[in-house]
């Protein structure tokens, strides 16, 4: 898929979601202030952070889809985890604050009875921010995209931050108030869980991590079904952002000649970026069989 394409995905799903906060954060705030439910009110605000965060991931797909230049020669994809991170430390803090609401309600023993109306702005909530990660997943998948994983995950932690909402004011209005607390810490330390796996895997894609176990092996198989190459004398790979570089060292027969081993590291070339889309890169080397 090219950039331009990823960019202009990327931006529909991201413009929808943007809106789809604003309304949902408003509704929210709105039945929280009505409903005297402060969870209720600290749920909407999570939803405006949503916002955001989206926003971070418009921008990090339209500097990740600029073609190299001379100071950037191999492209600037790398945008995209650096803001991802950015993206996981957010989860961080929303886990960080959820938490320490939870704990502080404990501690401090201000419960409140809350309104019917606030189950059902919970309830909507829980709906369409589920819908709403799905919705971004399906699209980070296509595109290949770190950054709109990150999203969808922040998503889907709004949704279990209304589920905690949902469960404290039912119980509060069932006699058990301590309820809501309670779930919100055992969420929090659900979106810690999340963010941590984010940020680690957006770590790797700056660190020049090696590709999976399953992708070696399917470059190697490629490689060696390449007519005239005889083994596999060195394999690297690293990732790079959603792409991966490949360098590769080949055994030819060394009675052949430079064109004929040069053809078939072009062939190896060829058939590896032809085959395996993810691949933005290879570079093959070739030595004489001894």
């Amino acid at each position: 898929m090219d950039n331009l394409k990823r960019i202009e995905i990327g931006n529909k799903i991201s413009k929808t979601t943007i809106f789809v906060n604003a309304g949902l954060s408003v509704i929210k705030i709105l039945a929280g202030i009505f409903g005297r439910s402060g969870a209720l009110i600290a749920d909407g605000i999570h939803s405006f952070s949503d916002i955001l965060t989206t926003v971070c991931v418009m921008y990090g797909l339209k500097i990740s889809g600029k073609p190299a230049d001379k100071n950037h020669p191999y492209g600037h994809e790398r945008m995209e985890p650096a803001i991802t991170n950015i993206l996981a430390i957010v989860l961080l803090i929303t886990s960080i604050s959820i938490f320490y609401c939870g704990i502080n309600t404990i501690i401090g023993g201000k419960y409140t009875i809350p309104d019917n109306i606030a189950i059902y702005a919970a309830l909507i909530s829980i709906v369409v921010k589920e819908w709403m990660y799905g919705y971004t997943l399906n699209a980070a998948k296509k595109i290949e995209s770190s950054i709109m994983h990150a999203d969808a995950w922040h998503h889907r932690s709004d949704a279990f931050s209304s589920v905690g909402t949902l469960i404290g004011v039912v119980g509060a209005k069932l006699g058990y108030p301590i309820l809501d607390p309670i779930a919100s810490i055992l969420i929090s330390f659900f979106i810690l869980k999340m963010a941590v796996e984010i940020y680690q895997n957006a770590l790797n894609q700056l660190l020049d991590c090696s590709a999976s176990p399953e992708t070696i092996k399917k470059i190697e198989s490629i490689v060696i079904s390449v007519d005239g190459v005889l083994s596999i004398d060195k394999l690297k790979t690293r990732i790079h952002a959603n792409k991966i570089y490949v360098d590769v060292e080949i055994s030819v027969n060394k009675e052949l000649s430079i064109v004929k081993a040069h053809e078939i590291s072009e062939n190896v070339h060829n058939e590896l970026e032809c085959n395996l889309k993810e691949i933005k890169h290879c570079m093959v080397h070739v030595n004489p069989s001894s």
